[in-house]
C-alpha cells in the first residue's frame, strides 16, 4: 500500500506529497474516512487531486493512500431503475445501510454482489471472440435484455462457458490466449473519461421521435445527434428535458442532474417510478438511470457525473441499444471546471472561466453518435446527447452558451417572453435550428408508410402531404417568420392598419403557436403527441391558410375570417381524445364555413 500525506487543503482541491509514482486521473482514498478524490495535477514535488466528498474537518499531514486504480464505472446487470451519485454510488442502497443522510467516505458497490441473474449463453466453447461479441444475455427488466459483452480489450478462444443463474462477480466464462486464461464475468469496468470504441461511425438520418410537436416537426433531433437547450431561470429547461426522457422513443434513457436544485431532482425521482411507458405500458423506470447530483454536493462530483452518465450510455450503446441522455444542467458543471481551475490558480479567460472549457465541452458532445459496435454478430446502437445550458440573465453570448452551440447539431432556444407568456415549451422559433432537419425529411415517409402497412392510418386528407413533409415544414417555418414580421409592424402602426393578406398572415401564425407549437406536459392527452397527429394539425392549419388566402384575393374582408367561432376549436383540437377522427370532421367544418363565405362573396376554390 502506497502512502502519502495532505500539504493543504483548498475547498474540493488537495495537495499531497510523499508519492513520486502518481498518474493523472488515479483515484485516491484521502483521510481516516477513506474519502474519494481524484488526481488531476502532478509535479515533481506533489500532487493535486479534486475531491468528490465534503473536505471539512481534513487537516495537514492527514494520509492518502494511492489505489492504483482509474475513476471507473461499474457497469453489467443492475443499472436500469437505479438512482446513483456523481461517482456511481446508489442512493437506494445508501438509504437502507446508512439512513437518509449521505455520509462521507462510505463505499458501497454500484452492482449488488448478493442479487443472482440468470445467464443464457449465446458463444459457445471453442469459439473464437473479440473485444464487444456477445458472450449470453440476462433479463435485466421487462423492457431491456442485457447483452454480455466481451470487454473491448480482451480476445481469444473461448474454452469454458457457464448456464445458470450467477451473480455479476461470479466467473462464467473463461478465455484462453497465448496459454493464459482469463475468467469473464458479467460485470466489467471502464474509465470514464476515456471513450469505449467502436468499429464505425454511421450517418445520423434516423430521427428520435420526442412527442414534442416544436421539436419533432420543427427542429428535430437525429439518433446519436447532439443538442443544446438554453435558456434563463423560469424557462422551462427542466420541464422540457423531463418531457425528452419521459416520451422519446430511445430504448434506454438516462438523466444526469447535474449541480440543479435538490427539489427538481426529488421531483424526477419520485414522479419517474409512477411513470408509464408509452410505448409497452410498462414503468418508465425500466429503461432509465438516473444520475442525482444536487446543487449541495461537492462541485467536483459534479464534473464526474457526465462523464459516468455518458460511459453508462456508451455501454448500453454497445449492446445496440438506441440510447437518449440528459444533462441538466451543463452550465454547473461549467461552474464546477471554473471554480476548481480558479482554486488550482489557472488562468482564467473569459468570464473566469479556464481556457480548456471548449475542449472539455466538445470532448463530452463529441461521444455522442450512431455507430456500427465492436463485435459479432454484427449491430448498431446510438446515444444522443441533449445538455440543457443555464446563461446568467438569458444572455445567449456567454461562453458556456457559445462553446455548445459549436459542437451540438441543435439549438432550442428558450425564450423568456414565451415562458412569461405561459407559452411553453417556450422554444423560440425565430432562434432555434436544426442540423439534421434536411437528412430527417425521409423519416415522415417512412413513419407514414409504416403506419399504412399497420392499417393504424384513417383515411385522411392530405396523404401525398406526409412523404413531401419537408414542404410542409418549410412551409410553417415561412409563415412564422412573415408572421414575426408583420407583427414587428403591427406595433408600430397598429394591426387594423396592415393588408388584409398580412392580417391573414398574423391570423395563421397565430393559429400554428396556439393551435400546434403551444404543448402542455402536464395534459394526459397533449403532453405525447406521435408524428402522423404532428401532420395532421399542420395540414389543417395549412389548408385553411390556402383557402383563405383565395378568399382575402377576391376581396373577401379578412374580419370575416377572424371572427369565426371555428378558429377556437382549431387551437384546442390538439387535446382531443380521439383527434385523428375528431381532425377529420373539424376539417369538414372549416370546408363548410369557408364554402359559405365563398359563395356569398361568389368566390370558387
Amino acid at each position: 500500500m502506497k502512502t502519502g500525506e495532505i500539504e493543504r487543503i483548498t475547498g474540493s482541491v488537495i495537495t499531497a506529497t510523499g508519492l513520486t509514482d502518481v498518474y493523472m486521473g488515479e483515484v485516491m482514498n484521502v483521510g481516516s474516512e477513506g474519502l474519494v478524490g481524484e488526481v488531476i495535477r502532478v509535479s515533481e514535488e506533489n500532487f493535486t487531486m479534486q475531491v468528490y466528498e465534503p473536505t471539512t474537518g481534513l487537516k495537514p499531514g492527514e494520509q492518502v493512500i494511492a489505489t492504483g486504480r482509474r475513476l471507473v464505472a461499474e457497469l453489467g446487470p443492475g443499472l436500469l431503475m437505479n438512482v446513483l451519485d456523481g461517482i456511481e454510488r446508489p442512493l437506494d442502497a445508501i438509504l437502507k445501510q446508512q439512513g437518509p443522510f449521505l455520509t462521507r467516505g462510505i463505499k458501497i458497490n454500484t452492482l449488488p454482489r448478493s442479487k443472482k441473474w440468470r445467464f443464457n449463453p449465446i458463444a459457445k466453447t471453442g469459439d473464437v471472440v473479440e473485444g464487444g461479441d456477445i458472450l449470453g444475455e440476462v433479463r435485466e427488466t421487462r423492457m431491456i435484455v442485457h447483452k454480455i459483452l466481451v470487454p473491448p480489450d480482451i480476445s481469444g478462444k473461448l474454452v469454458e462457458i457457464s448456464a445458470g443463474v450467477f451473480a455479476v462477480d461470479d466467473p462464467i466464462a473463461v478465455i484462453e490466449k497465448d496459454k493464459e486464461k482469463k475468467e469473464l464475468k458479467m460485470m466489467q469496468e471502464w474509465p470514464v473519461r476515456a471513450p469505449r470504441p467502436f468499429k464505425n461511425r454511421l450517418a445520423l438520418d434516423k430521427q428520435l421521435i420526442t412527442g414534442q410537436r416544436v421539436i419533432d416537426a420543427l427542429f428535430p433531433i437525429a439518433k446519436g445527434g447532439t443538442a443544446s437547450i438554453p435558456g434563463g431561470f423560469g424557462t422551462g429547461k427542466t420541464v422540457t428535458l423531463q418531457q425528452l426522457v419521459k416520451w422519446s422513443d430511445a430504448d434506454v434513457t438516462i438523466y444526469v442532474g447535474c449541480g440543479e436544485r435538490g427539489n427538481e431532482i426529488c421531483e424526477v425521482i419520485t414522479s419517474f417510478p409512477k411513470l408509464k411507458d408509452s410505448t409497452t405500458g410498462l414503468p418508465l423506470m425500466e429503461r432509465t438511470i438516473i444520475i442525482a447530483n444536487t446543487s449541495n454536493m461537492p462541485v467536483s462530483a459534479r464534473e464526474a457525473s457526465v462523464y459516468m452518465g455518458i460511459t453508462i450510455g456508451e455501454y448500453y450503446r454497445d449492446m445496440g441499444y438506441h440510447v437518449a441522455l440528459v444533462a441538466d444542467s451543463t452550465s454547473r458543471w461549467a461552474e464546477a471546471l471554473r471554480e476548481i481551475s480558479s482554486r488550482l490558480g489557472e488562468m482564467p479567460s473569459e468570464k473566469g472561466y479556464p481556457a480548456y472549457l471548449a475542449g472539455r465541452v466538445g470532448e463530452f458532445y463529441e461521444r455522442a453518435g450512431r455507430v456500427e459496435t465492436l463485435g459479432e454478430p454484427r449491430r448498431e446502437g446510438s446515444i444522443t446527447v441533449i445538455g440543457a445550458v443555464s446563461p446568467p440573465g438569458g444572455d445567449f453570448n456567454e461562453p458556456v452558451t457559445i462553446s455548445t452551440a459549436r459542437f451540438t447539431g441543435v439549438f432550442w432556444a428558450l425564450d423568456t417572453e414565451l415562458a412569461y407568456s405561459r407559452h411553453f415549451p417556450a422554444i423560440n422559433w425565430m432562434q432555434s435550428y436544426s442540423l439534421y432537419a434536411g437528412q430527417l425529411a425521409g423519416n415522415w415517409a417512412q413513419s407514414f408508410l409504416a403506419l399504412k402497412a399497420q392499417e393504424k392510418k384513417p383515411e385522411m386528407f392530405w396523404e401525398e402531404r406526409f412523404p413531401a413533409f419537408e414542404q410542409l415544414r418549410n412551409a410553417v417555418l415561412e409563415l412564422l417568420t412573415k408572421s414575426a414580421e408583420a407583427e414587428a409592424i403591427a406595433r408600430v402602426i397598429g394591426e387594423t392598419t396592415l393588408p388584409d393578406d398580412q392580417r391573414l398572415i398574423l391570423l395563421t401564425g397565430q393559429l400554428i403557436k396556439e393551435g400546434f407549437l403551444k404543448q402542455n406536459a402536464y395534459d394526459e392527452v397533449d403532453s405525447f403527441c406521435d408524428p402522423f397527429r404532428q401532420v395532421a394539425l399542420l395540414s389543417m392549419i395549412l389548408r385553411f391558410y390556402v383557402k383563405a388566402q383565395v378568399l382575402i384575393k377576391n376581396q373577401v374582408p379578412v374580419e370575416r375570417l377572424v371572427d369565426l367561432p371555428i378558429l377556437s376549436k382549431m387551437k384546442r383540437i390538439k387535446e382531443d381524445r380521439g383527434l385523428q377522427v375528431a381532425i377529420l370532421q373539424l376539417i369538414q367544418e372549416v370546408d363548410v364555413v369557408l364554402e359559405e363565405i365563398a359563395q356569398k362573396y361568389q368566390v370558387k376554390f
